[in-house]
């Protein structure tokens, strides 16, 4: 497959800058694959299609407050620092993008807050990248709590663009099955989840086994060459443990349905799949691709939202559904004024 074939027009205006006011009243787009048929229903209708015995699996990465602003030393000027991943929590090590990069150069000292928090530019990574050093000489739990405190919700470039980050994206841009920290961005699959959802499926029998994937900006990266294969993508931790494996192997073996919950949680799926095709524990990272054609051998259901053009999350999404059925659908999701990206609407592949 190529870049170009996933290429499609649709208004601006069909971008969702704010959440639904309830989770589970999202749109949701129901694709049949043996048959084709499209539904249109809202997200809490899911529970009718599925079984005792199923298992929805969900990422529960937490999100951090990733955004800072702070100034430089001496001249003052107004930075942005986006945290992307810590290197070395003794020493407070990170990756992070910078923005104006030209104004900040290795050595320079930055200040967040009151002067409660500085940094040190390391080292160059790329053209807006750097690794700092926070100057912290507390434990962890006090300098995440720091974080939070000056922090900003990280929300994707494309809304971010269009308004400042609110007090209430705090708690939206979040997942309810949210518990380990080490996200940038929320699984947002997951977001249209409420408790009483939750405890309507598990009534139901459907069971709900988390896992968790630390969704980097990687999936937000712009694919630069025409030919997929070509195309290297970044590495993501991600934890599968044995309570999740042992509810996914059952229902395999009894041919029930596993349904991934985002891209985030399938991606981590397929990154741990023994030599008979069953799922197994997994520590580690994954930067596994996946487009057409690809043969997926855990999940047969899976939950998503409406990507943007061109993006990796789309490709995985038309490997799953079909090329052809997934881009129809998303043409009839146009029609229809879905709500796409990070805030919208839901897509279920059954």
């Amino acid at each position: 497959m190529k870049l170009s074939e996933y290429r499609f027009d649709f208004p601006d205006s069909l971008v969702a800058l704010h959440p639904a006011p309830n989770r589970d009243e999202s749109r949701l787009m129901v694709v049949h694959k043996d048959s084709g048929k499209i539904e249109h229903r809202m997200f809490k209708d899911i529970i009718e299609y599925f079984d005792e015995g199923d298992v929805f699996v969900v990422n529960d990465t937490k999100v951090f407050p990733a955004r800072l602003y702070g100034s430089k030393e001496k001249t003052g000027a107004q930075i942005e620092v986006f945290l992307l991943r810590e290197l070395n929590p003794t020493n407070h090590l990170w990756d992070v993008l910078v923005d104006p990069a030209r104004k900040i150069r290795v050595g320079n000292k930055l200040f967040f807050g009151d002067g409660e928090l500085v940094a040190e530019v390391i080292d160059n990574t790329t053209s807006r990248g750097r690794t700092i050093r926070f100057l912290y000489d507390k434990d962890d739990h006090d300098f995440y709590q720091l974080i939070d405190k000056l922090g900003e919700t990280p929300l994707p470039k494309l809304i971010h663009g269009q308004r400042k980050a609110e007090p209430a994206d705090r708690e939206r841009f979040q997942t309810i099955f949210a518990q380990h920290v080490g996200a940038v961005a929320a699984p947002t699959s997951g977001l249209h989840f409420t408790k009483q959802l939750v405890k309507r499926l598990e009534i139901l029998g459907v069971e709900i086994a988390p896992l968790t994937l630390h969704i980097g900006l990687g999936s937000f990266r712009n694919v630069e060459v025409e030919d997929l294969t070509k195309h290297k993508a970044d590495s993501e931790n991600f934890t599968i443990p044995s309570s999740t494996v042992n509810k996914v192997n059952r229902a395999l073996d009894d041919k029930k349905r596993v349904c991934s919950i985002g891209v985030s949680s399938l991606k981590a799926l397929e990154s741990s799949v023994s030599a008979s095709g069953h799922l197994k524990e997994a520590d580690g990272w994954s930067d596994k691709f996946i487009f057409t054609p690809y043969e997926f051998k855990i999940p047969n259901a899976l939950v998503t939202n409406f990507h943007l053009p061109e993006s990796t999350l789309l490709m995985t999404v038309c490997a799953f559904g079909g090329y052809d059925l997934v881009m129809k659908a998303y043409q009839e999701a146009i029609k229809e004024k879905y709500r796409f990206f990070s805030y919208g609407d839901a897509m279920l592949i059954i």
